[in-house]
C-alpha cells in the first residue's frame, strides 16, 4: 500500500467511524450542491425559456422605410428578413395600410400574411376563425361594433384605387378580432387580396418576433440597417426593456438564493466540523505526541473534508439537473437543457465550499496542546 492509499484508507476509515456526524455534512454538502446546480442550470436557461413566453406579448422589432420614404417593396423586406436568425425568427408579418369605407364608416384596412401575423401576435384573440381563403377577412371588435358584422356576415369594401379610380369589393367575416389595443379598429385581409384590391403592393412596415436577448435583438437591427439600404430597424421599447428588466431580477434573484444557500452549507459543515475536533482531541493529542506535524494533522482534515465535497458534489450534479428539470417544467412547461460545463464547476465549488468550511475547525486542531489534553483537562 502506498503513501496514498494509505492517506486514503485513513479518511474514508474516519468518515465510516463518525458516520452519523458526517452524513449530517455529506447532506449539507449535497443539498448546497444541488441548489448550486439546479438554480445555475436554471440560470442559464431562463433567457431561452423566458424569451419563448415573452414572444407571446408580440412583435419586438419593426422594419419601417428609411428617410423620406413612405414604404419599401417586397424584395427589401425579403432581404430584411433573411438577415434574421433563422432559429430565433418566431414571426415576420409585412403590413400596407389603406383607408376604406364599410357602409360609409372610414376604417383602416391591413393587407398582411395572415400566417406571419398570427405568429407575431399570438395574443390575438379571434372570435370565429382565422382566414382560410381568399375573400375572408378579420375584423376588430370596434369594427364589428360599429357597423354590427359578425362572423359568418357579408360587407362590400369600397375604397380609392391606386389608379385614381374607386375600388369596390365583397367580403366575409371569418372572425372578430380582440387585443385591447388599436388592431380592434382595423380590418384584416391577405395580402394577396389587398393587393388585387387596391392595386397597391408597397409594405408600409414589418412587425418582427425574434426570440433574442435586448443586446442581440440590438446587433440585429443594426446588421439590417447597415446591410438593407432604405429600412430603419426600430427595436420595440417596452418588450424588449420590460423583458430585459424580468430576466436581471429573476437572474438576481437565483444568484442570491444560491448564494445564501452556499453559505448556509458553509455554517452546516463548519459545525460539522468542529464537534469532530473536539470528539478527537485526545487522539490528535496523542498523534502530537508521538511527533505528528500540526501539517500533517491539517491534511488529515482537510482530506476529510475534499472527500465529502467531492462526494456532495457529484450527489449534487445528479440531483440538480432534476431540480432544474421540475423547475423547467412547472414554472415555465419546457425541459431544462443539460449543461455538462455544470458538473466540474459543481464539483469545484462543493469542494471549495467544504475546505472553507474546514478552515476554522483546522485551525482548532492544531491548536491542541497535547499535554494539556493528556492529562484530561
Amino acid at each position: 500500500m502506498n503513501r496514498q492509499q494509505f492517506f486514503l484508507k485513513m479518511i474514508v476509515g474516519s468518515l465510516v467511524r463518525r458516520r452519523s456526524r458526517m452524513l449530517v455534512a455529506l447532506l449539507a454538502v449535497a443539498i448546497g450542491a444541488t441548489i448550486l446546480s439546479g438554480l445555475i442550470t436554471v440560470y442559464y436557461d431562463i433567457p431561452r425559456q423566458m424569451g419563448q413566453e415573452f414572444r407571446s406579448y408580440g412583435a419586438n422589432l419593426l422594419l419601417v422605410p428609411a428617410g423620406d420614404e413612405v414604404s419599401f417593396g417586397v424584395d427589401t423586406v425579403r432581404r430584411a428578413a433573411d438577415m434574421l436568425p433563422s432559429d430565433g425568427a418566431v414571426g415576420v408579418a409585412p403590413y400596407c395600410y389603406q383607408m376604406v369605407k364599410i357602409n360609409e364608416q372610414p376604417f383602416m384596412a391591413a393587407g398582411t400574411a395572415l400566417d406571419e401575423a398570427r405568429k407575431a401576435s399570438p395574443y390575438w384573440f379571434v372570435s370565429g376563425r382565422w382566414p382560410e381563403r381568399g375573400g375572408e377577412v378579420l375584423i376588430g371588435q370596434e369594427v364589428s361594433d360599429v357597423v354590427r358584422l359578425l362572423p359568418g356576415q357579408s360587407f362590400t369594401m369600397v375604397g380609392p384605387g391606386a389608379d385614381g379610380g374607386t375600388f369596390s369589393q365583397t367580403f366575409a367575416v371569418s372572425g372578430v378580432v380582440q387585443t385591447g389595443g388599436a388592431e380592434e379598429a382595423f380590418v384584416f385581409m391577405a395580402l394577396d387580396d389587398f393587393v388585387a384590391m387596391t392595386g397597391r403592393d408597397r409594405i408600409d412596415v414589418v412587425e418582427c418576433s425574434v426570440s433574442a436577448s435586448g443586446s442581440a435583438l440590438a446587433d440585429i437591427a443594426a446588421r439590417i440597417e447597415s446591410g438593407v439600404p432604405g429600412v430603419s430597424a426600430r427595436l420595440v421599447r417596452r418588450v424588449t426593456q420590460s423583458e430585459g428588466a424580468v430576466l436581471t431580477k429573476l437572474q438576481s434573484l437565483v444568484y442570491l438564493v444560491t448564494v445564501v444557500v452556499l453559505l448556509l452549507t458553509m455554517i452546516c459543515v463548519a459545525t460539522t466540523m468542529m464537534a469532530v475536533v473536539a470528539e478527537r482531541r485526545r487522539e490528535i493529542g496523542l498523534k502530537k505526541a508521538l511527533g505528528a506535524a500540526n501539517r500533517s494533522i491539517v491534511s488529515g482534515f482537510l482530506g476529510e473534508g475534499i472527500f465529502l465535497g467531492g462526494i456532495g458534489g457529484l450527489l449534487g450534479d445528479v440531483l440538480g439537473f432534476l431540480f432544474a428539470q421540475v423547475v423547467g417544467q412547472n414554472v415555465f412547461s419546457r425541459s431544462i437543457a443539460f449543461q455538462p460545463l455544470l458538473i466540474p464547476i459543481t464539483l469545484a465549488a462543493s469542494i471549495a465550499v467544504t475546505a472553507l468550511a474546514c478552515l476554522l475547525p483546522v485551525r482548532s486542531a492544531t491548536d491542541v496542546d497535547p499535554a494539556i489534553v493528556l492529562r484530561g483537562e
